[in-house]
C-alpha cells in the first residue's frame, strides 16, 4: 500500500510540474495580426495572387518562431492608419501585435522589354494599443539585386525581408531599453 501511495504522490507531483511548464510556453507565445496588404498600382486582378503569396512567406516565417498569425481579410490604408481601429482589431481577436503592410510594384527592364516585377514590401508594427512600434520597407531590387524572377517569389522575398528588418528593429529596441 506504501508503495502505491508513493507511487500515485509522484505521479500527481510530476504532472503538476508538466502542466506549469505548458503554461509557461503558451504565455511566451505571441499572437499577431495581420491585415490584408495595400497594393499598389490598384488593380484588382493582382491583389488576391498578391495575398496569397503575402500570406504564404509570412506563415512560412512565422512556423519557425513562437507566434501565431492571426489574418483579417480587412485592408487599411497603409499612409493612413487610425490608432482606435487597430486597438478594436487586436481586442476583438485577442493580438498582441498588429502589422499593416503594402507592396508597392514595378517594372524593372530596358525600354519596351520587361525582365521582371519586382516589389517594394512595407511594414508597420502596432502594439495591442495602436501605437506604433516600428515600421520598415524591403526593395527586392536594391537589396537582392534580382533581376530575373518571377512576381510571386519577389512578393515572398520582399515579405521576408521585412518581417527579418522588423525583427532587427525591435531587438534594438529591446537593448535599448535594457540600457535604461
Amino acid at each position: 500500500m506504501k508503495k502505491f501511495i508513493t507511487f500515485t504522490t509522484l505521479i500527481l507531483l510530476l504532472s503538476g510540474i508538466s502542466l506549469k511548464a505548458q503554461r509557461n510556453t503558451d504565455d511566451k507565445i505571441k499572437k499577431i495580426l495581420y491585415f490584408n496588404p495595400e497594393v499598389d498600382p490598384d488593380i484588382e486582378e493582382i491583389k488576391e495572387p498578391t495575398n496569397y503569396a503575402f500570406f504564404s512567406a509570412v506563415s512560412d516565417n512565422l512556423s519557425e518562431r513562437k507566434n501565431k498569425m492571426i489574418r483579417t481579410e480587412t485592408q487599411i490604408p497603409f499612409d493612413s492608419v487610425d490608432k482606435q481601429t487597430i486597438t478594436d482589431y487586436c481586442v476583438n481577436n485577442d493580438a498582441d501585435f498588429a502589422v499593416v503592410p503594402k507592396v508597392k510594384y514595378f517594372k524593372v527592364g530596358i525600354g519596351k522589354y520587361v525582365f521582371s516585377n519586382q516589389v517594394v514590401v512595407s511594414m508597420k508594427l502596432f502594439d495591442a494599443g495602436g501605437n506604433l512600434i516600428t515600421e520598415t520597407d524591403y526593395d527586392t531590387y536594391r537589396k537582392n539585386m534580382r533581376l530575373l524572377g518571377s512576381t510571386v517569389n519577389s512578393v515572398k522575398i520582399g515579405t521576408n525581408g521585412a518581417i527579418k528588418d522588423i525583427l532587427k528593429q525591435l531587438r534594438k529596441i529591446k537593448t535599448s531599453e535594457a540600457e535604461l
